[in-house]
């Protein structure tokens, strides 16, 4: 591990300044991803600010009737939070299906959101990689790719993002919250991630040495009835190769309103919104969902190894479609 400079923030604007003044440091919250790159030589920070005292562990309601969510929280905390329990369960789901209990206690929301591919091109530093050193190729289209992207990837790169937490953010239409020299801004989760395109490397639209201080998630009643399903290679501690948060709204057989995102299939949580719109005014049945699912899916472009999440992620959103209209009609 390069040896670096550690540095402890003592408030939100001393440390996005401790930032600014080395282009070469990172913020360290939790440390469970950042730190595991450091050891693998894949990040190789002069300085780290180590941000997790700031004041940034409240999860607090809005004048609207939202809640903001601080960066420092741990995903343990945000999953039992009774507000989040009550009013977005699948986030709660989504929290508890990452990692383990171990991994929650020390992981923040904030790094979260920030955490990179698990991408086995991209974390052997012996193997080139477009998003760790770009230009140099992308081997996994060529190589082994069975739970990389079917949807928005491109020939420079298939990794996909690995955040359970952010895929019921997106289907949520939360608000990521930072800070800069120049002041506070914010930035709707849809927008914090770039598209892959040819640049890899760059994954969000976070500008240069931002701090992210929280996560608002605007009211939505419809988030009451909602769903997080996880499919993974095995039932502990493991990356999805598919999930889906869904809430659905119901009234007399007919789909008033959906939410739909999906995980595990794209350089960033998917907002599935060709979906949504097809199941907007129509029977709340399974022919309908998985009509909704079929012009979502129309836009999958698999590898040969990866196909098999294109009936996948149909049946998930038939399944968990299925499960939330049953709830809805009792």
């Amino acid at each position: 591990m390069r040896e670096f400079d550690y540095r402890r923030a003592e408030d939100v604007p001393g440390a996005v300044a401790l930032l600014g003044a080395d282009p070469d440091a990172r913020y360290l919250g939790g440390g469970t991803n950042l730190v595991d790159l450091m050891k693998t030589g894949v990040e190789r920070p002069a300085r780290l600010v180590d941000v997790r005292e700031l004041p940034l562990n409240r999860i607090e309601s809005t004048g609207d009737g939202g809640l903001h969510i601080g960066a420092t929280v741990t995903n343990s905390d945000l999953a039992a939070h009774p507000e989040v329990r009550r009013r977005w369960p699948a986030l709660t789901q989504a929290v508890l299906a990452g990692a383990s209990g171990q991994l929650r206690n020390m992981a923040t929301v904030g790094g979260n959101l920030l955490q990179r591919t698990r991408c086995g091109y991209f974390t052997d530093v012996t193997q080139p990689c477009n998003k760790r050193d770009p230009g140099s190729g992308c081997p996994a289209v060529e190589g082994e790719h069975h739970n990389h992207a079917i949807l928005g990837a491109s020939e420079h790169c298939v990794a996909v993002h690995p955040s359970d937490m952010g895929v019921a953010l997106t289907a949520f239409d939360a608000v990521v919250t930072y800070r800069t020299a120049d002041g506070p801004g914010e930035l709707p989760v849809t927008d914090f991630y770039l598209p892959v395109g040819d640049s890899p490397h760059r994954e969000t639209t976070l500008p240069q040495g931002a701090l992210v201080t929280g996560v608002t998630l605007p009211p939505a009643p419809i988030a009451a009835h909602s769903r997080y399903r996880k499919v993974r290679e095995r039932a502990s501690y493991a990356f999805a190769i598919g999930s889906i948060a869904a809430a659905l709204d119901v009234s007399n057989g007919v789909v008033r309103e959906a939410r739909l995102a999906f995980g595990a299939v794209a350089s960033r949580p998917w907002r599935a919104r060709e979906a949504e719109r097809v199941l907007t005014g129509a029977p709340a049945d399974a022919d309908c969902f998985a009509a909704a699912a079929d012009a979502e899916l129309a836009a999958a472009r698999p590898l040969p190894g990866n196909a098999y999440k294109v009936t996948l992620m149909r049946n998930l959103v038939v399944s968990v479609l299925s499960e939330l209209a049953e709830e809805t009609a009792r």
